[in-house]
């Protein structure tokens, strides 16, 4: 790992933990934010050539502390305000702390961050950009990019959700709002993961940098709460599932479906660990549908040959998914166990009554045209590759449904 690659990770990681010292000390979540990117830039300037200090967590809230003082001295009520920061400010707030000490609060900030940036009065679209931002480290550049829309849209919607959270107190959730709170954090990591392993829209497949970033911050959640069944359950289910990443595109970026993928190129060393992480989510309390999802994955990431894919144990556990958490897209999944373990006349049969959940989503029109192609049904499996080519906002997608229709003309 070369020296740039070093500063990078303190940044990102001590980032969340530095923003979460400063609102704890003087609240102004927006001002402290900026303060902190500003702190962050200083860092990334100066360290390369004068070196990482002793204490890096310590530089960065010196720093940003007087960045953000300096901002609050420019507000209105200029006096005011000034007499609020010295007084929240500690007599050595300008000071870094020795080496091995650290006045900054535990890592659990960032998790109080996370709910921060999860709260339930912001859009999940909101909450996403928001945790990309003040969590996750990255650029509204960075974020805008990667959901496809211009950088001015971006700073709107992360300006606005920064307003949304003014003035909400900066601590954990009371115990009895934890459970939910937490599961909106899962949730939007879970979403995040998602539109990185597949690309909704646009001419990528993969969009690594989400993925990559879910699996950060995914992390950083299970160092905070390791016994929580159903975050060791979701972090599971990332590194099974993008452990398979090198193998879904070919040269050109076009896609490959799962059972012809190149297993040898999977990422092994990933599914050791998201197999034993598995392991100890189910362990750990009631499965919940994060465990579900994750111990599939497994099944498919221990098969060295697709003919060799437990699918009555991927059926069982689809059984129980689908029991807990009616999902359309959990049951659409269980459609394909069906077809692999009852034959395609019986997967058929579980996606049409689908219809009316999965109106119109190209994933429905593409698992029926593969079931309806291995039932010998040609014309109609064309029809509904055509289709489904039609709905999706995914050109590598659309490229590859087209050809499996063009493969099935006449």
């Amino acid at each position: 790992m070369n020296r740039t690659t070093t500063i990078e990770d303190l940044l990102r990681h001590h980032a969340p933990q530095v923003l979460g010292a400063l609102v704890r000390r003087y609240g102004h979540f927006g001002l402290a934010e900026d303060s902190v990117q500003e702190a962050l830039l200083a860092a990334a300037e100066q360290w390369p050539a004068s070196g990482i200090p002793d204490n890096p967590r310590g530089w960065l809230i010196r720093v940003a502390s007087r960045r953000l003082t300096d901002l609050l001295r420019g507000e209105e009520a200029r006096r005011r305000r000034e007499e609020t920061a010295a007084s929240l400010a500690p007599r050595d707030a300008f000071t870094a702390p020795p080496p091995g000490e650290s006045r900054a609060p535990s890592e659990d900030d960032t998790l109080t961050l996370l709910f921060l940036c999860c709260h339930p009065d912001l859009s999940p679209a909101a909450q996403i950009a928001l945790t990309l931002r003040v969590v996750g480290g990255l650029t509204t550049a960075e974020i805008a990019r990667a959901h496809l829309v211009p950088e001015a849209t971006m700073a709107q919607r992360i300006s606005r959700a920064k307003q949304k959270v003014r003035g909400v107190p900066f601590q954990p959730p009371r115990p009895e709002d934890r459970d939910q709170r937490l599961a909106a954090v899962l949730q939007i990591l879970y979403l995040i993961f998602n539109e990185g392993y597949t690309a909704t829209s646009g001419t990528a497949l993969h969009r690594s940098d989400l993925a990559r970033e879910a699996i950060r911050l995914t992390r950083a959640v299970r160092r905070l709460l390791p016994r929580e069944g159903s975050v060791t359950g979701l972090l599971a289910l990332m590194l099974l599932t993008e452990a398979r990443s090198a193998a879904r595109s070919g040269a050109q970026g076009e896609l490959i479906p799962l059972d012809e993928q190149d297993r040898t190129r999977w990422d092994h060393k990933a599914i050791e660990e998201g197999i034993a992480l598995v392991e100890k989510a189910l362990g750990q309390g009631p499965a919940g549908p994060y465990q579900l999802q994750a111990a599939i994955a497994a099944l498919h990431d221990e098969a060295e040959r697709p003919e060799d894919t437990d699918w009555p144990q991927i059926l069982a556990l689809y059984d129980l998914l689908v029991r807990l958490a009616p999902e359309p897209m959990a049951e659409l999944g269980r459609a394909v166990a069906v077809a692999m373990v009852r034959g395609p006349e019986a997967g058929l049969a579980e996606v049409a009554g689908l219809e009316d959940r999965l109106a119109g989503h190209h994933r429905l029109d593409s698992v029926r045209a593969h079931l309806l192609e291995r039932s010998g049904d040609t014309q109609g499996a064309r029809d509904a590759y055509r289709r489904a080519a039609e709905r999706t906002l995914s050109l590598p997608e659309e490229r590859y449904l087209r050809g499996c229709a063009a493969r099935l003309e006449p």
